[in-house]
């Protein structure tokens, strides 16, 4: 195995949604005028990192086994271990061994800033292995989305706040749940074009019960709501007031690429470029809340 494919493995490109979220959260702590403490950050940045890219390559392992990820069904040139030949056997390794380095530096960071660190760390470890694993994952229910959004976004985001200005107050609370919407519209598109595969693996996602239909309509509402969601907390004033005028625009760009992939559709043979698509709202949705974060910081927070 080399670099390639173990970056391939741990799916590397996926890490914009972990990061997006401890981004969005550290610019909210300084947005709220809180001190980031700098050890911290980098222990709370390097075993997010290391679970994320240990849940990833626990999904390489399983999927494969599960025969999720198959020749037959699977045309996507980076899963190395269907088609390149990689050992299943490895991505399971890389995968133990990335979730044994984040304990220490877990449990590090817990000393430093509270035992809360470590609930966090284990439930998110356990829906990182569970998601795929165990006799029933959770990525083959209707929940798959709800999980992996609520790990990747609030409870992220929480922690993220917990470690440099502990326990989450009600509007940290709801400043972390436009992420996961925005998440959860990345992971429906993903199980949309997967539908015929998953289908014959023997998932029943939410894609499979309502069709590809509903599944694009669910990813639209999801990817625009997180747009709407943030810039109704820009009205409320836990985001700033402006920020739902930079979230319409956003919205805008949003619904055009929307569009564009609904024409392609959503199956596995556009499954690249449906990603591609989703990603870039991901990605405008990341940057246009952190500079209205950034920007708020000059302006006085009244619940601080």
């Amino acid at each position: 195995m080399n670099l390639r494919q173990f970056l391939a493995i741990v799916e590397i490109r996926t890490k914009i949604v972990s990061l997006s979220t401890y981004a969005l959260a550290t610019v909210y702590l300084v947005y709220r005028g809180k001190a980031l403490d700098g050890v911290n950050a980098i222990l709370m940045l390097l075993a997010m990192l290391f679970v994320d890219m240990g849940t990833t390559g626990f999904n390489s392992y399983f999927d494969h086994k599960s025969g999720v990820d198959s020749a037959r069904h699977n045309r996507e040139e980076s899963k190395v271990v269907v088609h390149e030949g990689v050992s299943a056997s490895a991505a399971l390794g890389v995968s133990i061994v990335l979730f044994l380095a984040a304990l220490p530096l877990g449990a590090f960071l817990a000393w430093r800033a509270g035992w809360l660190v470590l609930v966090a760390g284990v439930i998110g470890m356990g829906i990182g292995y569970f998601y795929t694993g165990g006799p029933w994952p959770i990525s083959s229910t209707a929940f798959g989305e709800f999980f992996a959004g609520g790990a990747l976004g609030p409870l992220l985001f929480w922690t993220v706040w917990y470690v440099h200005a502990g326990f989450p107050d009600w509007p940290t609370f709801f400043a972390a749940l436009p992420s996961t919407l925005a998440i959860a519209s990345i992971l429906t598109v993903n199980n949309t074009c997967d539908i015929v595969g998953d289908s014959d693996a023997g998932r029943r996602t939410l894609s499979i019960r309502f069709g590809s239909t509903m599944g694009r309509r669910l990813a639209e509402a999801e990817a625009l709501g997180a747009f709407l969601l943030a810039s109704v907390l820009g009205l409320l004033r836990i985001f700033p007031i402006w920020t739902f005028a930079l979230m319409m625009v956003g919205a805008a760009a949003a619904f055009v690429e929307l569009r564009g992939m609904g024409k392609q559709g959503y199956h596995h043979e556009t499954k690249a470029l449906a990603m591609g698509g989703i990603s870039r709202i991901f990605l405008i949705y990341t940057l246009a809340l952190s500079i209205t974060l950034l920007a708020g910081r000059w302006i006085p927070y009244r619940n601080a």
